[in-house]
């Protein structure tokens, strides 16, 4: 499948590649994907504390449209469907890498560190 410009034209690499992450949860479900492989529609859900269903659903459509996620549905009942990260999806979060320890190092800055664990052992930042 053909990646898709949403916007386009770009002025530059950072604009073309915030356009794939740009939405609070897009580069979530990229770790998520890439720390616990591929998962099912309610195992993203609940490793992504407070996405709500609606926007899930647009932004895992939204991945597979750029290329980003593979979605596989079994031919079975009831439904199965699994989603996973694609080859360039796996090339964004290790380009994403960087970004995070950028990310956690500022957490400590500004003493955001603490975290609260979710489900999954997801980790969720308490703001002060």
């Amino acid at each position: 499948m053909a990646a898709s410009a949403r916007r386009g034209p770009y002025i530059c690499g950072v604009d073309a590649a915030m356009d794939v992450v740009s939405g609070k949860w897009k580069s979530l479900i990229l770790w998520e994907l890439h720390n616990y492989g591929t998962r099912r529609f309610a195992e993203l859900r609940r490793g992504l504390p407070g996405v709500s269903e609606k926007m899930l659903v647009q932004h895992l459509r939204e991945m597979e449209e750029d290329g980003l996620v593979h979605r596989e549905v079994y031919p079975q009942v009831p439904p199965k469907v699994e989603y996973s990260l694609t080859e360039h999806g796996v090339s964004l979060n290790a380009a994403l890498a960087a970004l995070g320890e950028w990310g956690a190092e500022r957490m400590r800055r500004i003493g955001a560190e603490k975290v609260v664990v979710g489900t999954v052992g997801a980790a969720v930042p308490v703001r002060r």
